[in-house]
């Protein structure tokens, strides 16, 4: 290889003519200082390492020789001091270590002079010879102390040249060092001591710092509130105090300084997105006013920018549990802090989804709906159920299911399902028409909208069916089926139909895949040759699982299920499956509450409007051949026209006034005209409307009971009341009778009674 050339060039000759000798010789002595300057150093570093491989050292080896004798005595007194300097042993390598342990079991390597040889380590330079080294090294007396020559600019008068140098006396490295050593107790001796404070004068100065700080952030708000495009760098200075200090008052001020920006740029925030300028428009003259106005807008921009910043990193700070340098603010406050932080961001997100940084917004708020905290994950998904309850014009909407899906996608739909609330404002969406907006606008949102929630949907059901999102995919699909594209439907009842058989589902999630392939059935899917019959067997023979206990709650499910698989699909509904399900709801509704009952005989009203000939179920003669097989799974061949509704005359007697009246009114044809008709309140209402209406949650009777009119006195017999008439009299008669002292003649007693 190539000796790697100096890139310093040798000056000529001509240079070196021009320049003086004494200049020459000054920057001579001066590099020579500088070298000397640099093996001071070196020695210092020699010092502490040779103080760290004797703390690495557990015990002290006994020298063989007693090399110390040459030292001065003074050099070995300080080298006792400076034990305290020691190097800690997780600063030096492994491998380090260990030589340092093996080294020191050797008296020679801990007693010999360490000054003017290299640590052991350091790796051994190539090109370097020995004889280099030692003339490297600066030859001193022990005698005299040497003295530093400072160097300065020649001058010239008559005589010639006079050389200018100042000397400065050379201290000891170890003279330095204890040197620094007492200046650094001076210092700790003069620091004034801190008063200690009782708990009582300590909560007073609390007290009256943060009054003080209150007092500041009042001010401040109400400068920017008073003139927001004079005072906008105030909101600089109040921002800043969000880095309170003050370990007394640094949570407390830095929430109120929180809440207090969030509702300052709530208030003077404009109506309309701020844009960066343009190249041409910052070149343009333009007027003060002008001028002044755009000042506040890029002011206003850029601190709430740094706003934003300030809570999510709160946030992150939360989440990574970890203590900054500053130990101002303790670990148990991050997650008050953090709890602030998100309630600002919510309103923002709520209150300015037309202001710059709205998207940013989403991308914090969306993660921590699934966040392990209950109240931070409640409060985002109320801000954004309220987003979408509030939004007009669908953009907001529509980046918020964005950044749903692509969430869901990444945790591998493992997430809560409270974000799907989302389809509740997309459903009032999607049926309203805005004149502010125009139609191919609107309309383009919303199928940009439809598309991403079906896409996760469709994911989520091929993909993931064990997700706990699952539940609320399928009631998704249930509310929207009429709006899937018909080329899916196929695939769709197939996967439907595999779930329910998997046996994997609840049966709530099993009536939410019926509703759902009824849904899309009863709309575009008309135009398709299916045959549900499967579905309609489901439902028929897992009807009687519901009962009055946990399972009541799916009544609700099944009320819709029926009215979208028999009510509107009436003219693909056999006679045969109508009389099943007609006798199977009036058994069902003797084991269930009262309002299901209601609601149930609700829909048997409605049947027998719809099938008329249904009414055969009230005569007990039997129609054709073969006996009534409850216990069978195919509502089309358990010979239901050969029974009777029984369970009417049952629940005519039941205790709910409600029940009573549907039952009979159901035994009486169900007349709409008659003193057997039922009244308005009973009769144009839906069957869900009156499961609901009737409702027993309050755990009180619905409706309430009417008080006694009875006349008769609520008087309990008391006493005599109870005995027959002839013995009161005798013992009246008997009590009356003053008391004598003759012996009693009981016999004549009994003669007379029995007389």
């Amino acid at each position: 290889m190539k000796a790697r050339r100096n890139k310093k060039q040798v000056p000529s000759f001509r240079k070196l003519i021009k320049t003086s000798k004494v200049k020459l010789e000054n920057k001579l002595k001066n590099k020579q200082f500088k070298q000397q300057s640099t093996i001071k150093k070196f020695r210092k570093e020699q010092r502490k390492l040779r103080q760290a491989v004797k703390d690495a050292v557990s015990k002290k080896p006994v020298p063989l020789e007693d090399p110390k004798s040459k030292w001065p005595v003074k050099r070995m007194e300080r080298e006792e001091e400076e034990e305290e300097e020691a190097l800690p042993l997780d600063m030096m390598d492994e491998d380090d270590l260990q030589l340092m342990r093996e080294l020191g079991q050797k008296a020679s390597f801990l007693t010999r002079d360490l000054s003017s040889s290299e640590p052991v380590h350091i790796k051994k330079r190539k090109h370097e010879s020995v004889i280099a080294k030692y003339e490297k090294v600066p030859r001193t007396l022990q005698t005299a102390p040497e003295k530093e020559l400072i160097h300065l600019l020649p001058i010239k008068d008559k005589s010639g040249i006079i050389p200018q140098t100042r000397e400065k006396p050379v201290t000891d490295v170890q003279q330095e060092e204890e040197d620094e050593e007492e200046q650094e107790v001076e210092e700790e001796i003069i620091e004034n001591p801190v008063p200690e404070l009782t708990m009582e004068e300590h909560l007073i100065e609390r007290k009256k710092k943060l009054q003080e700080k209150k007092i500041k952030i009042a001010a401040l708000a109400s400068a920017i509130l008073s003139d927001p495009e004079s005072n906008i760098k105030k909101l600089k200075e109040l921002r800043s105090m969000l880095m309170e200090q003050d370990p007394d008052v640094a949570v407390t001020v830095r929430k109120l300084v929180i809440i207090s920006l969030m509702e300052l740029f709530k208030d003077i925030t404009p109506s309309y997105k701020i844009r960066p300028l343009t190249e041409a428009e910052k070149s343009t003259k333009i007027r003060k006013e002008t001028q002044k106005l755009r000042e506040f807008e890029e002011g206003l921009v850029s601190q709430y920018k740094f706003y934003l910043e300030n809570l999510e990193q709160m946030v992150k700070d939360w989440k990574q549990r970890k203590l900054k340098k500053s130990n101002v603010v303790s670990l148990k406050a991050y997650k008050g802090l953090a709890e602030v932080a998100v309630k600002s961001l919510c309103e923002l997100l709520v209150a300015l989804p037309h202001f710059n940084f709205h998207n940013n917004i989403i991308v914090l708020i969306v993660p921590l709906m699934n966040d392990g905290s209950k109240l931070i994950s409640e409060m985002c998904c109320e801000a954004v159920k309220k987003l979408f309850k509030q939004d007009k014009l669908g953009q907001a909407s529509l980046g918020v299911i964005k950044v749903i899906s692509g969430f869901v996608k990444g945790r591998n739909y493992e997430v809560r399902p409270e974000w799907k609330k989302a389809e509740e404002k997309l459903e009032r969406e999607l049926r309203e028409a805005e004149a502010s907006e125009s139609t191919e606008r609107k309309l383009k949102l919303h199928t940009e909208t439809l598309n991403i929630v079906f896409v996760t949907y469709f994911r989520i059901l091929k993909k993931a069916q064990r997700s706990p999102l699952l539940p609320a995919v399928l009631e998704g699909l249930a509310k929207f089926a009429h709006l899937i594209n018909v080329e899916f439907f196929d695939d769709l009842l197939v996967v439907l139909h595999t779930l329910i058989e998997s046996g994997n589902l609840s049966y709530q999630e099993s009536l939410h895949c019926v509703q759902t392939a009824f849904h899309i059935l009863s709309g575009q899917g008309d135009v398709l040759n299916i045959d549900p019959m499967k579905f309609y067997t489901h439902l028929y023979k897992t009807l009687f699982k519901l009962h009055a206990g946990a399972t009541n709650d799916g009544i609700e499910i099944v009320l819709h299920c029926l009215d979208v698989m028999l009510t509107k699909r009436r003219k693909q509904v056999s006679h045969q499956r109508a009389l099943a399900f007609i006798k199977r709801l009036c058994t069902l509704a003797l084991q269930v509450l009262p309002n299901s009952s209601i609601g149930l005989l609700a829909t048997t009203r409605i049947l027998m409007h719809t099938f008329p000939r249904t009414d055969l179920l009230l005569d007990n003669e039997s129609q054709g051949s073969g006996v009534f097989l409850p216990e069978l799974e195919e509502p089309e061949y358990c010979n239901a026209q050969n029974t009777a509704l029984w369970e009417l005359h049952t629940l005519r007697r039941h205790y709910h006034p409600v029940v009573q009246r549907f039952a009979t009114h159901l035994l009486a044809g169900a007349p709409s005209e008659g003193s057997e008709a039922l009244k308005p309140e009973l009769s144009r209402r839906s069957s869900v409307e009156l499961f609901e209406t009737y409702s027993m949650a309050a755990m009180t009777f619905n409706p309430p009971v009417e008080p006694s009119n009875s006349k008769k006195k609520d008087k309990f017999l008391q006493g005599d009341s109870f005995l027959n008439e002839d013995l009161n009299q005798l013992i009246k008669r008997y009590c009356n009778e003053a008391a004598t002292e003759t012996p009693l003649d009981f016999t004549k007693c009994l003669k007379t009674s029995s007389q």
